[in-house]
């Protein structure tokens, strides 16, 4: 706070209280920080060469998955030309005997009922582990 410098208190070394702001020291802190900033970002911004692979195009389109449905006493296979329904034992013959082609490339998705037993569901990814296929999704659904 500052003093007031004038007459007309009570005593001889009285002095008034000055409510006004000195705004001055603030300005000055305020144009040093704006030239340090000023000088200090085009530093930090120094731009990093970094060389990036090529993005590969490839002609060939991703092939439809492979969906597989199970239910409590069978399994249904719908590829994209055909639907077929296979009892689960069977199911090993359909993957193993397919040789047309490489199931290393397929994507096999799967979804179960709720009926199904974990053990089922599980003889099932087996099956497909066996046969070659490794790219196996799990479709669920939301059920709130």
């Amino acid at each position: 706070m500052a003093a007031k410098l004038s007459k007309g208190g009570s005593g001889r070394y009285d002095l008034g209280q000055n409510s006004d702001i000195n705004v001055t020291p603030f300005v000055d802190v305020m144009l040093v920080l704006l030239i340090i900033f000023m000088v200090a970002v085009p530093v930090a911004t120094v731009s990093i060469r970094v060389d990036l692979p090529p993005a590969l195009t490839t002609d060939n389109p991703p092939k439809d998955p492979i969906y597989v449905s199970v239910h409590a006493q069978s399994v249904s296979i719908v590829d994209a030309p055909s639907s077929t329904e296979y009892l689960a034992g069977d199911l090993a013959r359909r993957f193993a005997g397919q040789g047309k082609t490489n199931p290393t490339e397929e994507v096999v998705m799967i979804r179960a009922d709720g009926d199904v037993r974990y053990e089922q569901f599980m003889n099932i990814l087996n099956t497909l582990q066996d046969a070659g296929y490794y790219k196996v999704g799990l479709i669920s659904e939301d059920l709130a």
